[in-house]
């Protein structure tokens, strides 16, 4: 475990006692504040002896994302007691099942316009994020990100971007100071060593389009038949609290197209290795010109599930497709 984390995690240890010892502590019946106190006086002594964050049965390392969400964590998830791991399974199909809730809506409808999305966790719960959000002039903001990790930890941030967005877009802000404000709210919540990669885009009835690629991989668009790799403009968000935003401006045609996605898709390896990259999606997006965007998707996947060939994924997946239909 890095000395930061420790550092934090002893914080917040010591947030709790203080809090316990306090008048937050005079709500709750005097057997319980002395057992939270002892839970949190043993985790202090482990933190002193250099036994924090060990498993007590196989004695290998607790996960990280667990231990920040719950600091007095003694078990790793193979070793869990019985009731405790009834209580992580509902856990875990109660977050599952708000995640999905925060998905927009497979008919998501903008005049001109057209989209498909898939979206498909690795576990119970996922660290991609993608979101579709009506603008004020019958447009529409399309956000598709990944924060760092994977598991509880991350779908929790993943559900902060939500939330972040989901404030700012209704202030109708430039696209850069959208994403600008939305890393600095993001940085004030997350742990030094989490970060989001992110694509923030806008698209107007009139066929224009910002995007804003923070760290990201590259967008792919389809303009008059030729597919051209968007790169990353900035950083991604949380890696500093005050980054600047860059955003690149398009003009799409009927028939033209946006694709983007994260790396469960370009970063899938066949049973030999061999990670699926970034081309034959381009090759598929140049060659589905005229098709809903729902067929451009289902091409991709399909391809994508072909190249892994039954290997097992490694990494949540989110793919979006975006077409102006006039």
């Amino acid at each position: 475990m890095s000395v930061r984390i420790e550092e934090t995690l002893r914080s917040e240890l010591l947030d709790r006692r203080s809090k316990l010892k306090g008048p937050a502590g005079d709500c709750c019946p005097p057997a319980e504040v002395t057992r939270l106190l002892e839970q949190v006086d043993a985790a202090l002594a482990r933190m002193d002896g250099g036994t924090y964050g060990l498993c007590e049965v196989c004695h290998d390392p607790v996960e990280t994302d667990r231990l920040l969400a719950n600091p007095m964590e003694t078990f790793c998830l193979d070793h869990l007691p019985p009731a405790a791991a009834r209580a992580l399974e509902a856990d875990m199909a109660l977050a599952a099942q708000v995640q999905r809730g925060l998905l927009p809506p497979r008919d998501f409808v903008a005049p001109g316009w057209e989209v498909a999305y898939h979206y498909e966790p690795l576990g119970a719960v996922s660290g991609d994020y993608c979101d579709l959000i009506p603008a004020p002039d019958g447009g529409f903001y399309f956000i598709l990100g990944d924060v760092s990790g994977k598991g509880i930890a991350a779908s929790m941030l993943m559900s902060q971007l939500h939330a972040i967005f989901r404030t700012l877009a209704p202030l109708d802000l430039p696209l850069e100071g959208m994403v600008e404000q939305a890393g600095r709210l993001f940085c004030q919540v997350t742990l030094p060593m989490h970060y989001a990669t992110l694509v923030c885009g806008r698209v107007r009835p009139d066929g224009s389009a910002a995007l804003c690629n923070a760290g990201h991989p590259p967008v792919l668009a389809r303009l008059g038949g030729a597919v051209t790799a968007l790169e990353a403009t900035g950083l991604p968000l949380g890696v500093f609290c005050e980054e600047s935003a860059a955003v690149r401006t398009l003009k799409l045609a009927p028939g033209d197209a946006l694709a983007v996605y994260t790396d469960g898709l370009s970063e899938a390896a066949d049973p030999a290795g061999q990670e699926f990259g970034r081309a034959p999606v381009e090759s598929i997006i140049a060659a589905t010109a005229g098709l809903p965007a729902d067929a451009v998707l289902g091409a991709v996947l399909a391809a994508w599930r072909a190249h892994r060939a039954g290997a097992p994924r490694t990494d949540d997946l989110a793919v979006l497709v975006i077409r102006r239909l006039s």
